[in-house]
């Protein structure tokens, strides 16, 4: 899906479907995003290792295949996005944002790159362009970027809305992990504490229109979200549905194999990766 037709179905309030680009990094993966009926992709910088051009690649192979590109800050510097966007992404989502400061830089930047220095900081402090003919050229050059706020920790989630409407953003980003962590609950993803600081922040991104994204690892949690009310659906990474598809059909195929002809044991899965 093109970043202008993502857009417009959430705007329509229409689910839309993607996961966390983790671990791949060659460009024959190209063959198998071909078949993935992905919407959207996430590529990571915030906990993955890659440079400049391997976002670049990334992001090209992503929207050949006309699957939106965006690219996860590693954090609340503006000089991030700036370099995502000049490697050609979509979007960006910024995390574990916490400050109108932050999120204005952002999400500014976001869409009146590539101005930069006094000029931007005007924009930033008071919503001035150098000329309504460079304001209309940057808004056309951006119509179809993504901003994606992350907000990760209970004090983030305490300010929800003043942060929401600091900026233009086009989205709400939860992150378990963090959030969980910083509520005191450490992946207690079923916890009444954050199951309502969840219900908390998606009630004030609806209120105001926009969608929220949720960062789930398993089916069982992403029904949850999307039963909470969230519509852009960020399931689990390719590095996680690489490993759980290994799991489950080897296991299947252990027990086959155990039918004809025995002796063939059961194997207990370890779920071996980072959830971030």
């Amino acid at each position: 899906m093109k970043p202008a037709d993502l857009k417009a179905a959430l705007k329509a309030k229409t689910p839309v479907f993607g996961f966390m680009i983790s671990a791949t990094a060659s460009m024959r993966w190209g063959r198998v995003f071909a078949g993935s009926t992905l919407d959207f992709v996430v590529i990571d910088s915030e906990h993955g290792s890659r440079d400049r051009q391997l976002i670049a690649d990334t992001v090209a192979q992503m929207q050949s295949l006309s699957i939106t590109a965006i690219v996860r800050t590693p954090n609340t510097d503006e000089v991030w996005v700036a370099m995502a966007l000049d490697a050609g992404a979509d979007g960006v989502l910024v995390p574990y944002c916490e400050t109108v400061d932050e999120v204005r830089h952002t999400a500014i930047k976001a869409k009146t790159h590539p101005l930069k220095g006094e000029y931007y900081e005007k924009v930033v402090a008071t919503g001035e362009y150098p000329s309504e003919k460079s304001e209309k050229y940057l808004n056309n050059r951006h119509k179809d970027r993504i901003f994606i706020m992350g907000i990760e920790s209970e004090p983030a989630a305490n300010r929800v809305e003043e942060l929401i409407e600091c900026a233009p953003i086009d989205a709400v980003f939860i992150g378990p992990n963090d959030m969980t962590t910083s509520l005191g609950i450490p992946d207690e993803v079923d916890n009444p504490i954050y199951i309502d600081t969840l219900s908390k922040i998606l009630k004030a991104a609806d209120d105001r229109g926009l969608p929220t994204m949720i960062h789930q690892q398993t089916i069982s949690t992403s029904a949850k979200a999307i039963e909470l009310g969230a519509r852009f659906i960020m399931h689990s990474s390719d590095a996680g549905i690489l490993l759980r598809g290994t799991q489950d059909e080897f296991a299947e195929l252990r027990k086959i194999a155990g039918k004809k002809h025995g002796g063939v044991a059961e194997v207990v899965a370890e779920d071996t990766l980072d959830v971030v």
